[in-house]
């Protein structure tokens, strides 16, 4: 047995399925680096403890479990997804020595309170493709582990954290793309993604992206994010979805990368689907995005009231929002506006204000999701934590454990009632192209966690982002 052998494990039982893009990322260093990779997606397996003993009886330096969600993103539901994650990692645990690594976005967020939940013996913050491999080299050579950029590890009882290094884009090749079944993915989960660059530096109060990414928007050569798109495609892979922040931010990049895929031929190859800022958007990039294929884009609208933007941070207007609407409208690009409602301020005048306005849009369809979920080190958070307990009458969630919020942590402005769902049910009222995530999970239903509409769209051969394909399947069985 290699004594450089490392076990990838993908503990994601949401379904329909996500393809783990950080495994294969990852997997590409580790193998460059010299180590040999096993990969165990759990996602397909129908008896996980006997994938779990299976996998464990070769011997590994150690083993990396990607945390890709920690919840479901939903007050609706507050779904904590790491509740059934720990008893796989507490079964590894028993099956095998080898150290327990955690890294993936969702842990990022988190790193103390997940490595401490979850009790594994350490964990990756950021970009994991380095520290990965320094942690493999440092195992293997019996070195001290304690200045790896990113990791974060038990010492006397405590857990100590070092600063993540994020890596430079162009050093790193992560075109290949072959150790997740992506085609499985594409098959089940109707899409695959990708990325083009990481980070983000904008500026939202309420949003995790920074933390988790790095605040410097870092860009992948556009050459090079064509070149993987292209190895998937041969593949058969034709559906495809950004894992960006915001694909549009830099726009010059965005730019650079649809005529990247120009040039490989991929606009005659596939479609693809993209989240994106509404205030950096023109008639150019739509053109060049039609003329890649791009089939769809996900705005982050948060809201229309100016006030309301402007104290979640968010640097565009109504009238971006109208823009961008018309434009992929005359591009023939669906267009889905995703509304954050119920932050700090938020009345029933200014949610119906909200509602009217993404009525009287020609957006394909909009999302409308209430309350606003808490992470740490955020502005947001902050601001609400440090309130009196007689103000923090919109907090749900709280546990008495204020210091990580690793549990689901919403607020929902007290102003809009003590029915706030009944309220915004009424708002929107019988219009056809509102997604509502609700705790009753009915026909309109906006969480994709365990969404069977969603599943049984995709296995009737359905592809593509899963907002587009519920409102395809609303407009089919309209009555």
């Amino acid at each position: 047995m290699s004594e450089n052998k490392i076990l990838l494990i993908n503990p994601n039982l949401m379904k329909p399925p996500v393809a783990p893009i950080a495994i294969d990322y990852l997997a590409s260093a580790l193998q460059a680096a010299g180590f040999s990779i096993d990969f165990l997606d759990l996602a397909f397996e129908d008896d996980i403890d006997t994938a779990l003993r299976r996998a464990a009886e070769n011997d590994f330096l150690y083993i990396g479990i990607t945390i890709r969600n920690v919840d479901d993103s939903y007050f609706a539901t507050r779904d904590f997804c790491l509740a059934r994650i720990r008893p796989i990692i507490e079964r590894l645990r028993q099956l095998s020595d080898a150290p327990l690594v955690l890294g993936g976005v969702g842990y990022s967020i988190f790193p103390a309170a997940a490595l401490e939940y979850l009790g594994a013996d350490y964990g990756i913050r950021g970009d994991g493709e380095a520290p990965a491999i320094a942690l493999g080299q440092a195992l293997l050579k019996g070195n001290s582990t304690s200045e790896i950029a990113g990791l974060v590890w038990r010492q006397d009882g405590n857990i100590r954290q070092n600063p993540p290094a994020p890596i430079d884009l162009n050093s790193v090749d992560l075109t290949q793309r072959e150790t997740v079944d992506n085609k499985r993915y594409f098959r089940e989960g109707g899409m695959v993604g990708f990325e083009s660059k990481r980070g983000c530096s904008g500026s939202c109060s309420y949003c995790a992206d920074p933390q988790a990414k790095g605040t410097n928007c870092r860009l992948r050569p556009p050459d090079e994010v064509a070149r993987e798109l292209a190895g998937l495609a041969d593949r058969g892979i034709t559906c495809f979805h950004t894992c960006d922040s915001e694909f549009n931010i830099p726009r010059s990049h965005a730019a650079d990368v649809c005529r990247a895929m120009i040039r490989a031929g991929l606009d005659e190859k596939m479609r693809w689907y993209a989240y994106m800022n509404p205030a950096f958007f023109d008639k150019e990039l739509a053109l060049l995005m039609k003329r890649t294929g791009c089939a769809g884009i996900n705005f982050g609208a948060d809201h229309s009231n100016a006030l309301l933007l402007k104290a979640l941070g968010r640097a565009h207007s109504a009238d971006s929002l109208l823009d961008a609407a018309r434009l992929c409208r005359e591009q023939d690009i669906e267009c889905m506006f995703d509304l954050l409602l119920g932050s700090p301020g938020e009345t029933p005048d200014t949610l119906r204000e909200a509602i009217d306005f993404m009525k009287n849009t020609p957006a394909s369809c909009i999302g409308a999701s209430l309350g606003v979920r808490l992470y740490p080190h955020t502005p947001l958070a902050d601001k609400l934590l440090r309130l009196p307990e007689p103000q923090r009458a919109g907090i749900h969630g709280l546990d008495g454990d204020e210091r990580n919020l690793l549990r689901p942590v919403y607020y929902v402005s007290p102003f809009l009632g003590d029915d706030p769902y009944a309220l915004l049910a009424d708002v929107v009222g019988g219009d056809d192209r509102f997604f509502v995530a609700s705790p009753q999970r009915e026909g309109n239903d906006y969480n994709y966690n365990n969404n069977s509409v969603l599943s049984d769209a995709i296995r009737s051969g359905e592809s593509g982002a899963f907002w587009n394909i519920l409102r395809r399947m609303k407009q089919k069985n309209k009555p």
